[in-house]
C-alpha cells in the first residue's frame, strides 16, 4: 500500500503528458500508475489539474543570516511552496557575513535549517581572496560559485577579468561551475559617472548607464574565458536576447555554457521602469518591447535552461528614502532588485503556456529538469519519475489571479508583480509527499526543507 495517491491529473514527465496517477511512498515517487489502480493511506483527487514537477529556484537572495528586516528563510521558503518552488538555490551575498569561506557554510546551515519550509542549495562566493576556500566549499556542499564582473556591494568584491581567468582554472579542477553577472565593470562605472557628472539623476539615465553592450561584451569574455579554462560556466539573469544569441552560439561551438533568465526580463519592460520607478530596479535593467519579445525565442529554442526569480527583497524605505543608513539621493543611491519568488510560475505558466509560447513540457523542462541537471540535483529533483522525491505542484490551468501585496509572504510585501494578472495557479504544494501549501496559503511545517548538495541525497540533520 501506498502512502499517497495523486489521482487524475495530467502529469508532466519528461517523455510528455501522462493521464496517469502517482503514487508516493517514503517521500519518493513510487509509480506512474494506471487511472484508478492502487490503494493508498491517503489520495488527493486532482480532476482538472497539471501535476508538475516541484520547481527549481536557480537565483534567489534570501538575507540571512544578517539583513533578515528584508527577507528570511521563515518567509521566503515559505513564499516559495506556495508559490511552486519546492527547491531554493541561494545567493551568497546579501548575507552577513557574505558566503565566501568554507568555515561559513555550517554557520548558515545552522542559522537557516531550522526555518526551512521548502529544500536549498547553497551557491558559493568568489571573490578576489578567497581562492584558497573554493575546494573545500565545493566539498562543503556549494553547487556553484558567484562572480560579479560589475560593480557591487562594498562586502562583496567585483573581480575582473584576470582574477576570473586564475579561479576558473582552479574550479575546473574540481569540476565545479561559475555563475556569472555579466555587466562590464568599466563601462557602468563610467557611465554612471558620466550621468551624475551631468545631472542627469532620472530613470532614463539609469536605463542608459546600463546597456546592452555592456552584458554583450561581458557575456562574450566569460564565453572566451570558458573555451580558454575548460571551466564550466553559468550567465545569471540574461536580460538581453543579444546576450542569448551569443551563448547560444557558444553552445553549438561545444562550450558549457549554462544561461539563465528571470520572468520581470521576459514579462517587464524599461517602460515600467520609467512610469513605476524604484520598485523596478534591477540590474541588468529591464529592457526594451522588442529585446522581451525576443528573449523568449531562446527560452522556446532551449538556450536558457532555467528561469529563476533573481529574489532581491528589501524595504520600501531603501527603494526610496535610505538604503543603509545612507539617504537616496538619486535613482543611483536607491536598492536595486526584484521580488518574486512566489509568483514566477504562476507568471511564467500564464505568460509561457496560456499565451501558446511554451507546452506544459517544456515549461517544466526550463523550471524543473535543466536546472536540477545542472546543479547535480538530477536523480533526485527535476521530474515526475520513479525513485524522484515526491516534490509535485497542482496547477489549475484555468484559475484566474491577481497579485495583491496582502496576499505575498515575504517579509516586506512589496513587488513590482503587484498588480499583475493571469490565468493558471498553483493549488497544491508538496515536498517529499507532504502537503505545503494550497490554494495560496502555507499549511506545512517549518524545518521540513534541508540542505542538498550535488549528486547527494538530502544531507543528515
Amino acid at each position: 500500500m501506498y502512502d499517497l495517491l495523486i489521482r487524475n491529473a495530467r502529469l508532466v514527465t519528461p517523455s510528455g503528458m501522462a493521464d496517469s496517477d502517482l503514487a508516493i511512498a517514503g517521500g519518493k515517487i513510487a509509480a506512474l500508475l494506471p487511472r484508478g489502480a492502487g490503494e493508498a493511506k491517503k489520495e488527493i483527487d486532482a480532476k482538472g489539474k497539471l501535476a508538475f514537477p516541484g520547481a527549481i529556484d536557480t537565483h534567489a537572495h534570501l538575507n540571512e543570516p544578517g539583513y533578515t528586516w528584508r527577507e528570511d528563510y521563515a518567509h521566503g521558503t515559505v513564499a516559495a511552496a506556495v508559490g511552486g518552488f519546492t527547491t531554493v538555490i541561494d545567493m551568497p551575498l546579501q548575507n552577513t557575513p557574505s558566503l565566501i569561506a568554507a568555515d561559513l557554510i555550517d554557520q548558515k546551515v545552522a542559522a537557516v535549517s531550522p526555518n526551512a519550509c521548502v529544500d536549498f542549495c547553497l551557491w558559493g562566493g568568489l571573490v578576489p581572496g578567497n581562492f584558497d576556500e573554493l575546494r573545500a566549499m565545493d566539498e562543503k556542499g556549494c553547487v556553484a560559485f558567484k562572480v560579479f564582473l560589475s560593480p557591487t556591494s562594498e562586502d562583496y568584491g567585483s573581480m575582473s577579468y584576470g582574477d576570473t581567468y586564475e579561479a576558473m582554472q582552479i574550479v575546473r579542477q574540481f569540476g565545479g561551475r561559475i555563475g556569472f553577472h555579466c555587466e562590464d565593470f568599466s563601462i557602468i562605472d563610467r557611465l554612471e559617472k558620466k550621468m551624475k557628472r551631468e545631472q542627469r539623476l532620472d530613470w532614463r539615465a539609469y536605463l542608459d548607464s546600463r546597456p546592452v553592450a555592456a552584458e554583450v561584451i561581458a557575456t562574450e569574455a566569460v564565453i572566451e574565458l570558458t573555451r580558454a579554462t575548460g571551466c564550466k560556466s553559468y550567465i545569471c539573469h540574461v536580460s538581453s536576447p543579444d546576450a542569448a544569441q551569443k551563448i547560444k552560439e557558444a553552445q553549438q561551438q561545444g562550450l558549457d555554457v549554462v544561461a539563465e533568465t528571470c520572468a520581470h526580463y521576459l514579462t517587464m519592460t524599461e517602460q515600467d521602469v520609467l512610469e513605476k520607478g524604484p520598485i523596478c530596479k534591477c540590474s541588468p535593467p529591464l529592457r526594451t518591447e522588442e529585446e522581451r519579445d525576443r528573449l523568449w525565442n531562446y527560452v522556446i529554442d532551449g538556450t536558457i535552461s532555467a528561469i529563476g526569480s533573481d529574489h532581491s527583497p528589501c524595504t520600501w524605505e531603501e527603494k526610496t528614502v535610505e538604503n543603509m543608513g545612507k539617504k537616496i539621493e538619486t535613482v543611483f543611491d536607491a536598492w536595486g532588485g526584484m521580488t518574486g519568488i512566489q509568483t514566477v510560475f504562476q507568471t511564467m505558466f500564464s505568460e509561457g503556456c496560456k499565451k501558446g509560447r511554451l507546452t506544459p513540457v517544456q515549461l517544466a523542462q526550463v523550471m524543473c529538469e535543466k536546472p536540477a541537471k545542472v546543479f547535480g540535483l538530477w536523480g533526485q529533483k527535476g521530474a515526475l519519475a520513479e525513485g524522484f522525491d515526491a516534490d509535485v505542484v497542482l496547477l489549475d490551468p484555468d484559475r484566474a489571479w491577481e497579485v495583491t501585496a496582502d496576499s505575498l509572504y515575504y517579509v516586506n510585501q512589496i513587488s513590482s508583480y503587484v498588480g499583475r494578472k493571469g490565468v493558471g495557479m498553483p493549488v497544491m504544494t508538496l515536498l517529499r509527499g507532504e502537503v505545503l501549501a494550497e490554494d495560496g496559503k502555507w499549511t506545512g511545517r517549518r524545518g521540513l526543507g534541508k540542505m542538498l548538495r550535488k549528486g547527494a541525497s538530502v544531507c543528515a540533520d
